[in-house]
């Protein structure tokens, strides 16, 4: 090789690697930002919805975590028009602008306490323009990175892109744990949930900045550029991409086939496990940041790893085994984690199981986020005391009119109706029944929370990398196979929505939906049902009818 070829090439090497980092290094960003919140929905929840019961203001902080993700696709079409006609560079540029601005005004709001319904409002906003700008970040730097890519490399290369999402994950976990860590130490060990939960977010101002001045120094995508040059950008990105048949039976493939299945199993992978082990197993927050670090740590290497893997073998039978993993695995790994985690509740669960019999009608979702209606049924009381300490119960209807009883093995405790008292009568009413079925939990072995001394902490681990093990398989090779299965001239456009809608709107609410499924029906693992349908579908549909796409030219 001459002098001249290797400087050539070592050019090419670098730049390739610039690319690669500045497009990882500003989407990690964008996720740390996103993923703050979902880490911190208990503070958020009592921070922000302090007006509603804890099992409602719980559900009303998963679904604010959920909203975010709804307005992705909104995000996806607007930058993917703008990404399609302008360039690939300008569009993710002006997301990491919006969303790292969004995220450093979180960190300013007022809490319920200091303005009422006007915090809850204002922060309902900041999470739209979060969605939003998300929605026209990922598509923008899995394209770029992937028409800068050599075609048989092209797997490995964009499989960065996407162990972005778990570097922010890690960087969130490492920001919030550490904050606990040095609040507790310093001032006290409520100076976190107090004001402390700020600081990650004020935090990310500093990422921005690094963020933006990476991607300053990007030229435009190659293959984007040449069609430009030819002539041939789409001049109606959203009639060509879903006004023609060609293109939307792409989309509708690209959402059945993957994505319903990398929403349900990254989400749960990385988001509802942690929801589960702290509201239904009791886990120690510090404990879970741990552990997700450690399982975010592991699936960054992983990601690489299969992305590579599809690059020799193909992305289908990669993503195919990772989703088919995790569909088997849903329900035995849950188990699993709930007898290492906290081996106490299984054991108490098995000895003394509980069942609350009940007047059907005067039973409620308890979820309000305008905190207007009063859980203070019978019922209601009932099972918001089960909710919160996580304990499974069997549902047993009751003649109409019937107060409503609990059974905690031997025990019967009648949960008394707060309807219609004074609020301060009400008030005493519903703790008196809080307190007689906690009492009866505490008699039957049910713990609190999970003892250290007893937590098997690799055991927990280990049901926790066989998920990441199937996330990773999907999500790895998953940027490089949309980017292949759609034509350059509405790439951005075609890729971004179903990616966005599959992430938003089954990903986003996993944790909402599952919760709230596990509120209503009184079984811990009823939630898993939402992953486990949306899973199934891609399984079938990928198996079936989605083709293989790594030997395709993006041109």
């Amino acid at each position: 090789m001459t002098d001249t070829t290797a400087g050539a090439a070592q050019e090419k090497g670098a730049s390739m690697r610039t690319v690669v980092a500045a497009s990882s290094a500003g989407t990690a960003f964008e996720w740390y930002d996103f993923f703050i919140f979902g880490s911190l929905a208990q503070v958020i929840s009592k921070t922000f919805f302090t007006g509603l019961s804890d099992t409602a203001g719980y559900v009303a902080a998963l679904a604010l975590f959920g909203v975010g993700f709804a307005f992705r696709p909104l995000g996806a079409l607007v930058f993917g028009k703008i990404g399609d006609q302008a360039g690939r560079k300008g569009a993710f540029l002006a997301t990491v602008l919006l969303m790292g601005g969004a995220t450093f005004a979180i960190a300013l709001l007022p809490t319920f306490q200091q303005a009422g319904i006007i915090a809850p409002i204002l922060l309902i906003i900041l999470r739209c323009v979060q969605g939003f700008a998300l929605g026209g970040e990922y598509g923008g730097a899995a394209i770029y990175v992937a028409e800068h890519s050599p075609p048989g490399l092209r797997g490995r290369a964009t499989s960065w892109v996407q162990s972005s999402a778990s570097l922010g994950l890690f960087a969130a976990l490492m920001v919030i744990l550490a904050t606990r860590w040095a609040l507790g130490a310093l001032v006290g060990p409520e100076a976190f949930d107090d004001w402390g939960w700020r600081i990650p977010f004020a935090v990310s101002i500093g990422l921005l900045a690094v963020s933006v001045w990476m991607r300053l120094k990007l030229s435009e995508s190659p293959t984007f550029a040449r069609m430009k040059e030819e002539g041939a950008a789409s001049k109606a990105p959203y009639a060509e991409a879903f006004g023609q048949w060609k293109n939307l039976k792409l989309v509708l493939l690209a959402f059945f086939a993957v994505m319903s299945a990398q929403g349900a199993v990254w989400y749960t992978t990385f988001f509802y496990i942690q929801t589960f082990m702290e509201k239904f197993l009791k886990v120690a927050p510090g404990t879970i940041n741990g552990l997700m670090m450690g399982a975010a740590a592991v699936s960054a290497v992983l990601y690489v790893v299969f992305g590579a893997l599809s690059d020799r073998i193909g992305r289908k039978p990669v993503m195919l085994g990772g989703m088919t993993l995790a569909l088997a695995f849903y329900f035995p790994g849950f188990h699993l984690l709930e007898r290492a985690a906290n081996p106490a509740l299984a054991e108490a669960s098995a000895r003394a199981p509980v069942s609350v019999t009940a007047d059907p009608a005067d039973c409620a979702l308890q979820f309000d986020p305008i905190g207007k209606a009063a859980f203070v049924s019978s019922c209601d009381i009932a099972k918001s005391a089960l909710a919160n300490a996580g304990v499974s119960y069997a549902n047993h209807a009751a003649p109409a009119g019937s107060q409503a009883v609990v059974q905690v093995g031997q025990a019967r405790i009648v949960s008394q109706s707060a309807k219609g008292l004074p609020a301060a009568e009400a008030k005493a009413v519903k703790t008196a029944s809080e307190a007689a079925i906690k009492a009866a939990l505490v008699e039957a072995g049910y713990p609190a929370a999970a003892d250290p001394a007893r937590m098997n902490l690799w055991g927990v681990f280990g049901v926790l990398l066989v998920f990441v093990i199937g996330a990773t398989a999907l999500y790895g090779p998953l940027a490089a196979a949309l980017v292949e299965l759609f034509p350059t001239r509405v790439r951005y456009t075609a890729l971004s929505l179903p990616y966005h809608i599959g992430t938003g709107w089954i990903g986003g609410f996993v944790p909402f939906s599952a919760f709230a499924i596990v509120a209503a029906v009184g079984d811990i693992y009823a939630g898993l049902w939402y992953p486990v349908i949306f899973t199934l579908i891609s399984v079938l549909v990928t198996a079936f009818l989605l083709p293989e796409t790594k030997d395709r030219s993006l041109d």
